[in-house]
Parts: structure tokens; sequence; C-alpha cells
């Protein structure tokens, strides 16, 4: 999952993404809507996460814009009051979701999860595919029930991919999904992360490589395949 964060306040902006960082979760941050809405432009997120009271387009008008861009990207405000009418304003503005300041990051990182998973309404939240069991809320991992630890790089890029229900993911997106803006487009981290989430996952391959397209999960594994098609 990548998510924009759009917090003014620099210390608490790093803090968020640095947490999030520890659950699979990359994170862009904005600190005022001018920002905000260059990030919206050039880079898909699945989730916008909007302090309301920022310089520049504040929070709501950020808000108003994704609404009707027909996106369908779900949208947490966060504020510093707890009034009913603020919030009342917030979900008329096309918010999904509302944390008031101070928040526990725990409860943000769950809040995120359900706003993702709400996305796709026919997803459930534990997704499961050719003996794949992934946990998005307790970060786990079962094949054929076995538990697979892995590093939060392995966890978002396997996200990713099981959500392509079998189909054919490009690098780029799994460079767009899983890491975050300071990535470098020519890095060969996608290439090496996949590769030992491969070896995590263990024989029979379930990671395909579909030369010169990307990589998809293969409902039906061959352990006869031949080791080109594991690159």
């Amino acid at each position: 999952m990548r998510v924009l964060i759009v917090e003014d306040e620099p210390l608490l902006a790093e803090a968020i993404r640095d947490g999030l960082r520890l659950e699979a979760i990359a994170a862009d941050l904005a600190g005022d809507g001018d920002t905000a809405l260059e990030l919206l432009s050039v880079n898909t997120y699945d989730i916008a996460v909007l302090d309301r009271d920022i310089p520049g387009p504040s929070g709501d008008e950020i808000a108003k814009r994704i609404v009707a861009s027909g996106s369908g990207m779900p949208i947490l405000m966060l504020t510093a009051a707890d009034r009913l009418d603020d919030k009342a304003t917030g979900f008329g503005l096309g918010a999904d979701d509302y944390l008031t300041k101070p928040f526990d990051l725990r409860e943000l990182v769950l809040r995120l999860r359900a706003l993702d998973r709400r996305r796709a309404q026919n997803r459930p939240p534990v997704r499961e595919l050719a003996g794949l069991r992934v946990d998005p809320f307790r970060r786990e991992v079962y094949r054929d029930d076995r538990y697979v630890a892995l590093t939060r790089k392995q966890f978002a890029v396997l996200e990713v991919l099981v959500g392509a229900e079998g189909g054919v993911v490009s690098a780029e997106e799994l460079l767009e999904r899983a890491w975050d803006e300071n990535a470098d487009p020519f890095t060969n981290a996608v290439r090496i992360t996949v590769s030992s989430l491969r070896k995590r996952l263990g024989e029979p391959w379930l990671i395909a490589t579909v030369p010169g397209v990307g990589y998809r999960i293969d409902t039906a594994p061959d352990t006869g395949r031949p080791g080109g098609d594991r690159g």
C-alpha cells in the first residue's frame, strides 16, 4: 500500500511515515496543499491522509479535488478539533474516515487497512491465493499452513502481487505501489526483492517472471519450470 500524508508539522509527518514503514506501508509527505496537489498529479496512491489546516490549498480543498477526479481514492482526515460539526463538514467533503490528534499510530494503521479493504468491497480482509494466506492486519503470511517470515518490503510486494489475483504486475507498478517517492526509478530493488521473496516462499516457486512484462503469482506452480522463468 502507498499513501500520501499531507501534514504541515514536519516532526509528526516524519514520525507517521517512519511508523508506517514498519507496517510495510510506503508513504510520501506533503507539508502544504500545493505540494500535495503536485504529488497527486504524478503518483498513484491508495489512500490520502489529509490534515485540514495546512498552508496553501487546505485539506478541505484537496479532498474536494480528489473526489472531483473520480479516482475513488479513500480520504482519511486528521484534525486537532474534536467537534462534531467539524467532522460533519469533513465527511460532507468526501472524507471516508476521521482521526483526531493526538492519535495512536497503531489506530492509524488499522484505519488505513480498513479503508484499503473497503476500496474493493468484494475483497476479503485476508487474501488467499495458490496456497498463500496473506493477512495485512497481522502482517502474517502462510503457505500451505506454514508460517513464512517476511521483511516489510517483501510483504508489501507480496500484497500487490496477491492483489492482482494471478495477473501480471510490472516492475514499474511494484515500485510505484511498494516504495515511496524517494525510490530510484532505475534501481534493481524490485528484482532483488522479488528474488528474495520467491526464495522465502520456497518451492515449488510461486512467483513467475513474465519476461519483458513483470511478475505474477503462479496459481499452478510447476516444479519443473526452467530457471529462466524464475529470474
